[in-house]
């Protein structure tokens, strides 16, 4: 009997693991997911900042030809 209670009792502490590696990796996976819209999201406004130096150089370049 004292067998058949330890198994029962690894049977569900294994059950028990089991489901918190399932929502562990599901915590993962969405935080992967979010990560990857920030990243997707820095690399837009690192393409619109190079844009907007681009732009400001030009205009200051413009402008200096000008005064010259």
């Amino acid at each position: 009997m004292l067998d058949e209670n330890r198994l029962t009792e690894l049977e569900i502490k294994s059950m028990h693991q089991e489901k918190f590696l399932e929502e562990f990796s599901c915590i993962v996976t969405d935080q992967w997911k979010s990560l990857d819209e920030i990243f997707k999201k820095i690399d837009i406004l690192m393409r619109r900042f190079s844009d907007l130096e681009e732009q400001s150089f030009s205009k200051n370049f413009i402008a200096s030809s000008f005064r010259e």
